[in-house]
């Protein structure tokens, strides 16, 4: 696995939009606000063409000018990190248009996004080798006042962190709109890990590690038998270490989040699981749908593989989320709360 360099002071941070762009509100306003915060750090900012764009549909753009975006601005000298402008709902149609060549040939760096970007920050670690940051997407950064989640994610890019810890409780509605675009988050909610051994839920799981890769469910399940699917070559490589995968969901509901584990455990992909780290679900959140709940779709599909999994995890679309170095050796322990160890010499 190939480790891009850390931010340094005085860098560039290239803005991208492969998905949603910033062009109207909240998000507008967002976007100006965390530049202006970049800036007054004293980084210096670069936006692609897309990032102001709504021309596309569920992304900013045309595939072709989103993939072209990406593709020059990933290779380009220019800037010195990648972060996103946002999630969106069709990202998978631009990877036609991303050279991946030329990434996996182009000096690594930090790509940062979540949710739909886990059609690049996924495909970084299984095709081109490389790390990324499954992180906020550049709105996040201006809001008032930054959550530790936030401040956590800036000392990991800037290379000052190594290991976090999840956060005390989480909001299950954003009060962020176009009058209060700028509020933070809502922590309404106290966050309770549930922890299971296989399919047994237990108080405590031992330690474990290895590479730790993954993303939104609802774009894994999208790639699966895709000539984007590399994840058997990728399980090759590392079968000494094994993965620990991090999954979280979003439009999914219960039987939508077990028959995509039932995707991707039939073609193979958790043969070298260590563990499993699942985020809170998004549309699936306390959902019961003829007897399924949230921890039955998950254990019922890898509850076999005898590994521990932690579920309810501060991962994905209920924010605040940890910062996941996608593609570094992980320690992970998990008991009241969950605390990952990124290491970087794999």
């Amino acid at each position: 696995m190939r480790f891009p360099e850390f931010i340094q002071d005085k860098g560039t941070i290239g803005l991208v939009a492969p998905s949603f762009g910033c062009a109207d509100e909240p998000y507008k306003t967002c976007m100006n606000a965390a530049i202006d915060r970049f800036k007054w750090m004293g980084y210096s900012i670069v936006e692609g063409p897309n990032c102001r764009r709504n021309d596309g549909i569920g992304i900013s753009s045309t595939p072709e000018n989103c993939g072209k975006e990406l593709t020059e601005f990933y290779c380009s000298g220019d800037n010195d990190m990648l972060i996103t402008c946002g999630g969106g709902e069709l990202m998978c149609e631009t990877l036609d248009y991303v050279d991946f060549d030329a990434v996996k040939s182009a000096k690594p760096k930090w790509y940062m996004g979540y949710s739909d970007n886990t059609n690049f920050t996924f495909l970084l670690n299984t095709i081109c080798d490389v790390a990324s940051i499954y992180g906020p997407s550049i709105g996040a950064f201006g809001q008032e006042h930054l959550h530790q989640a936030l401040t956590d994610t800036i000392d990991i890019f800037t290379g000052k962190k190594k290991s976090v810890k999840g956060y005390d409780s989480f909001e299950l509605e954003s009060l962020k709109d176009e009058e209060h675009p700028l509020v933070s988050y809502n922590l309404t909610e106290k966050k309770e890990l549930r922890l299971f051994m296989g399919a047994d839920e237990v108080n405590r799981v031992p330690a474990f590690e290895g590479i730790i890769t993954g993303g939104c469910l609802d774009c894994l399940a999208n790639l699966v038998g895709t000539k984007y699917d590399n994840v058997k070559a990728f399980n090759e490589k590392y079968k000494e270490t094994g993965v620990v995968w991090f999954i979280e969901a979003c439009d999914l509901n219960v039987m939508s989040i077990r028959r995509a584990l039932w995707n991707l455990d039939r073609a193979g992909w958790f043969e070298n699981a260590k563990g499993f780290i699942i985020g809170r679900p998004l549309a699936g959140w306390k959902q019961e749908m003829m007897g399924l709940d949230q921890y039955t779709a998950v254990t019922g599909i890898l509850g076999k593989y005898n590994v521990p999994i932690v579920m309810d995890a501060d991962v994905g679309h209920l924010a605040p989320a940890v910062p996941i170095v996608s593609g570094a050796r992980v320690n992970v322990t998990a008991d009241s709360n969950l605390t990952l160890e990124y290491s970087y010499n794999v």
